[in-house]
Order: C-alpha cells, then structure tokens, then sequence
C-alpha cells in the first residue's frame, strides 16, 4: 500500500440548501430566512472539497450517484473545481440530484437537516468500482441516507459492509462517517461495519451509540464517558485508531495503547456563523494528518483547526483554509484545556 496516496471519498453527493434563521420557530408560525445559499453536501462532497482546500496537491478521487438535473450538474461542476477526480460518479437519467435543506439558527447556533434521497436511494454497491483506485484511504458514508446501502446486500448485512469489503480487498484503508440519527439506528448499521474498519473518526453522540455510552447529561459532553465509548468501540472492530470530536475537544486512542487528548480551538462567539459541516471539517483535518504520517497529537490539533475554520462561514466547506492557514487560525485563538 505504500505506493498508494490519496483519499477516495464515496457515497453521499448532494445539493445543500443553506438556510439561516434567528430562532428554530414553533409550528404553525411563519418565519424569515435571513440567508440562503447553495452548496454541495454530503459526507463524499464535504470531505473531497475540504482535502483539496487543505491542501491542493492531495489527490482526491469520489464515487456517487447524482440526477440528471441541475443540482447534479451543480455537483460535477464542484469536482471540476476543485480537481476531484469524479470518473466513478454516476449520472442517473431522469432521476433527482439528493438535496439538503439545512437550517442553521442563528440564536442557538444549532442545526436541523431535512434531506430528500431523490436517486441516493438508488445508490448500491455496484456504483463502487475500486480495481482502478490508487488511492490510500477510502471515506464511506452515510449509513442511515441511502436506503438500498442501508439494506441486506447479497448476503452481507448491509450494501456498506460489502462496500468496506470490496474496498479493503481493492488495498484502501477505510474510513466510515455515520449520520446523527436515532441511537438504535446508528449502532444497528455501524456496528457490522466495525469489523471492515481501518479508522473511525464520529462525534460524541455517535459514538455513544455505537457503543452503548450515554456520553452527554445535563452539563453537556462528558469526557470521561466518551473515553469509555471510544475504547468500547476499538475492541469491537478492527480500527487501529478510533476518534470522537465534541464541542470542548476529541479523544482518541489506538489499538497499540496511544490515548489522547486535545483541547478544540477557542473560537469566539462572534466569529462563528455555523457548525454546519464543522464534523466534515475534522474528520478531514484527522484523516490529512494520518495521510501524511503525523503524530496523533499532531492530527487532532489540525482537525480542531479545521473545524474552528469551517465554523467561519454557514455553508460546510466555504470555510476550510490550506494547513498552514487553519493552523494560523487556531494559534490565533489558542486551545481550550485538555478534556479530562
């Protein structure tokens, strides 16, 4: 695998529909959307364009399924941009392009997804063909979107089992996002994922759910609770690094022994206009550093960076700077404390 380089994203590509609101409102009322803007979404888009925007010269390749529609088109024009290489991207004839309405509330700085599946339910193991990929990593996801990814598949338990699989077999390593949804619903289609895993890098709700850790209560994230998740979840795969980012910082630990722990980035309230994609954004400052060889240590720094970066702007990756440049931004405003 060393003559590998490179991340090939696959899965989610879709249209997201940035919609910023003072407050999330209550039913039956009429509410103004203050900004609006498109952009592209989803775990493949968010991760290839926050990689490419790290770092230019990192190849980056991307696998999908998109509707011949304008938001498909939109998402082939991001790839051209950005160069990701898109030739495993499907054009679906007739079909609809996935899309996102994404409400960020200013007041709370909360987020609330609504997503239309249009022809990623569609989406199968068949749209992954991995024989031509000189990439090293491949970063999957989302199990909970894609309804015939999300079912049994050709006697696996699911269509990213045997994607994981496939891929492994092709010599990528492999990386999986989840989706924020139901606890049951993450831990039924992550947990058989676990054992076709190289790297696993969630928030702390998912994590909590994968292993079965109630890691939030009434003060918020708990740290010495996510720690017990991420080591519940490495004994329950292959993973030779588990990590979990929170709003105060990430865990981490691999199958060697190594824990860590890092501080996020302090940034000031005022210099936030979102957390949309803010997850997208570390896991991609986590998965550069493991690219290039970094200490843990060094990786998790990066990816808070990234993340502080991303939180600049609504839109989910509009907010991502080069390494050196997320790195600046988080020397500017310092680190929190180390999570204990």
């Amino acid at each position: 695998m060393n003559d590998r380089r490179g991340v090939a994203t696959a899965g989610s590509w879709c249209v997201d529909y940035n919609k910023s609101i003072a407050e999330w409102p209550a039913e039956d009322t009429t509410n103004e959307i203050l900004a609006m803007d498109r952009q592209g979404g989803g775990s493949g888009c968010n991760m290839a364009i926050d990689l490419k925007r790290l770092d230019p010269a990192l190849p980056v390749e991307t696998m999908s399924v998109v509707g011949d529609d304008d938001d498909g088109r939109f998402l082939l024009a991001q790839c051209d941009a950005f160069g990701i290489a898109r030739d495993g991207v499907v054009t679906i004839p007739g079909g609809a392009t996935m899309f996102t309405d994404a409400f960020n509330a200013l007041s709370t700085g909360r987020r609330t997804h609504f997503f239309r599946q249009g022809v990623g339910a569609q989406m199968s193991p068949e749209h992954f063909n991995f024989s031509r990929s000189r990439a090293r990593f491949l970063h999957l996801g989302l199990p909970g979107a894609h309804a015939r990814m999300d079912a049994p598949w050709q006697g696996e338990a699911s269509g990213w089992v045997a994607t994981l699989r496939a891929a492994r077999k092709a010599g990528l390593a492999t990386n999986l996002e989840l989706i924020s949804a139901s606890r049951d619903k993450v831990a039924a289609l992550a947990r058989p994922c676990l054992p076709h895993l190289d790297l696993l890098i969630v928030n702390d709700f998912e994590i909590g759910a994968v292993a079965d850790v109630e890691t939030r209560d009434a003060n918020g994230s708990s740290p010495k609770a996510i720690a017990r998740a991420v080591e519940a979840t490495l004994s329950l795969g292959s993973m030779s690094l588990v990590v979990a980012h929170f709003p105060q910082g990430a865990i981490a630990a691999t199958r060697e022994g190594g824990r860590f722990a890092v501080g996020s980035v302090a940034m000031p309230s005022e210099a936030i206009a979102g957390v949309n994609g803010a997850g997208d954004a570390f896991a991609a400052g986590m998965l550069y550093g493991v690219h290039e060889g970094w200490p843990i240590e060094k990786g998790l720094r990066l990816a808070h960076a990234c993340a502080a970066a991303s939180m600049r702007e609504v839109s989910t990756t509009s907010g991502v700077v080069t390494v050196a440049e997320c790195l600046a931004l988080a020397e500017k405003y310092g680190l929190r404390p180390t999570p204990a």
